[in-house]
């Protein structure tokens, strides 16, 4: 089948980023313009998975239906893409042809790349692996947490980028203060093995979340990338990626973040740069070569954290910069690489960790965000949510 329309804006991806971006332009731009090609039906809150995942919510929470999202005015396109020809303008997807625009935002996301990790896609879910990454299997992180008795819990980060770097830990604390209230601390032991240098990237929360490790008795390994996991003899495989060498760990508790990157039609485009994300400038959010493409959020270059805060401080900016791109002015809006993420330490506990591109602290309230605090778990369980829902994905927040 081919569509010949053509439309002002098409933008890929149906997630956090495409959704709140075609909400703002449709403020602006005349009904029937922005086309949003997206092929999934559902479309999900994920940074409520740790709570999912830490039996605080049912996952049904973190659901809603694709179709009551799509801005007024916009043409929703459930197809996927496969790839861009962005010389003649021009997105190429699976079954309707090519596709014409103007101006194209990418917002495609982050793709989770299961396989990577050798015997993990087959046993997610089952043997005591589990993983918060994904609405079918974050409610076996909660089975596994409220089913082991003794033995060693262990919590994965790889050595690559990953959406909201900061999860793997949050499911730890949460994990560790659930034994604890279970009387089940001093039989289970909780270690975090991260193929990251250290526990945060920017020091001031890195610091605090270290002294909590040692307070809380949690062992913290880095620069160990898991790369097998041996299900029937509950084995993990590590490597050390400073010396290449293998290190076993057993577990009864396995708690996996997958590897992640680009996504393939992403990766191998004229729009992507080495690393296979797309393109873009660092301040303005336009790509490189081609002047009429924009991009935000996990798809794109942008040296930041990968998470739904920073799309939210990335998309007015972007949205500003297409607009005054289409009206032929220079750019003049810039983002700074703000990120947050709401470091949960704990059942009603929480670090609010706020930076930019520098790893500078960029705190919003008007007291230290780099302590522990019932009123940022608080935010992060009941405020943000209603703030995405109603506020980010409206074009409002």
């Amino acid at each position: 089948m081919n569509n010949d329309k053509h439309y002002e804006v098409v933008i890929v991806g149906g997630g956090a980023a495409g959704i709140s971006t075609a909400a703002r332009l449709s403020k602006e731009l005349p009904s029937g313009s922005i086309a949003i090609i997206e092929p999934s039906t559902e479309h999900y809150y994920q940074p409520i998975w740790t709570l999912v995942g830490g039996g605080v919510f049912p996952k049904d929470v973190s659901e809603k239906d694709t179709a009551t999202l799509i801005p007024e005015g916009c043409d929703w396109i459930k197809d996927s893409v496969t790839g861009f020809n962005p010389t003649d303008n021009k997105v190429n997807t699976r079954e309707n042809g090519d596709i014409s625009y103007s101006f194209l935002v990418v917002a495609a996301g982050i793709q989770i790349n299961w396989t990577e990790i050798k015997g993990l896609s087959r046993n997610v879910g089952k043997k005591g692996i589990c993983s918060n990454y994904s609405y079918k299997t974050v409610d076996s992180t909660w089975e596994n947490i409220r089913s082991l008795g003794k033995g060693t819990a262990i919590f994965t980060q790889p050595g690559s980028p990953i959406k909201c770097g900061g999860a793997p830990q949050k499911i730890m604390y949460l994990a560790e203060d659930y034994f604890r209230r279970a009387g089940l601390r001093k039989q289970i032991d909780v270690k975090f093995v991260s193929g990251m240098p250290g526990i945060f990237a920017v020091k001031k929360y890195a610091e605090e979340l270290n002294k909590i490790c040692d307070t809380r008795g949690i062992e913290r390994t880095f620069r160990h990338d898991l790369v097998e996991v041996d299900a029937d003899n509950k084995v993990a495989i590590f490597k050390n990626l400073d010396t290449e060498e293998l290190v076993s760990m057993e577990y009864d508790m396995l708690h996996v973040t997958p590897k992640m990157g680009p996504p393939n039609f992403i990766k191998k485009s004229p729009l992507a740069n080495e690393g296979g994300w797309v393109d873009v400038n660092k301040d303005t959010l336009q790509h490189n070569e081609f002047n009429n493409v924009f991009a935000c959020g996990d798809c794109s270059s942008l040296p930041t954290s990968k998470t739904a805060a920073a799309i939210r401080a990335q998309v007015p900016v972007m949205v500003r910069n297409l607009l005054t791109a289409r009206d032929n002015h220079p750019l003049d809006d810039h983002y700074d690489g703000y990120t947050s993420c709401p470091l949960v330490t704990g059942y009603g506990k929480l670090i609010l960790a706020e930076f930019d591109y520098d790893l500078n602290p960029k705190e919003t309230f008007p007291f230290d965000q780099g302590v522990e605090r019932k009123s940022m778990y608080i935010l992060k369980k009941d405020i943000l949510p209603k703030l995405y829902w109603h506020g980010m994905l409206k074009g409002r927040f």
